[in-house]
C-alpha cells in the first residue's frame, strides 16, 4: 500500500468513507488475486496524484466480508467511487490509471 493509501476495514468504513468530506476511491482486493496485484500500482499512483482531493483506500475482501457484501462485490478487483455516502462509479476488473482518473474527475 502506498503512503497516501488508507486501509479500509468493516470497522472504520463509516468514518473513513461514508463521513468523508472528499470523494473516496475504494479498491476491493485480495492478496491471492493476480489482477488486484496488477492494479495496485495504478491505485497508489492515483492516491499520490489526487492527494487532498480524493481519499484512496484499499479493502481486503477476505478480511472485511460485511462491507463487501453490503456493496454486492462479486468479482475483484472492483473499484468504487463514493461521494456523500453514495456510490457514484463502479469499475470491475483491472483497468489503467487513465480510466480510474476519468471516473474520479467526473466527481471532483
Amino acid at each position: 500500500m502506498g503512503a497516501n493509501t488508507v486501509e479500509i476495514t468493516d470497522s472504520n468504513f463509516e468514518t473513513e468513507v461514508i463521513k468523508s468530506s472528499t470523494p473516496v476511491l475504494i479498491d476491493f482486493w485480495a492478496a491471492w488475486c493476480a489482477p488486484c496485484r496488477a492494479l495496485a500500482p495504478a491505485v497508489d499512483a492515483i492516491a499520490d496524484e489526487y492527494k487532498g482531493r480524493v481519499k484512496v483506500g484499499k479493502l481486503d475482501v477476505d478480511a472485511n466480508g460485511s462491507t463487501s457484501a453490503r456493496y454486492n462485490i462479486r468479482g475483484i478487483p472492483t473499484l468504487l467511487v463514493i461521494k456523500d455516502g453514495q456510490v457514484k462509479e463502479q469499475i470491475v476488473g483491472a483497468v489503467d490509471k487513465a480510466a480510474i482518473a476519468k471516473a474520479l474527475d467526473k466527481h471532483l
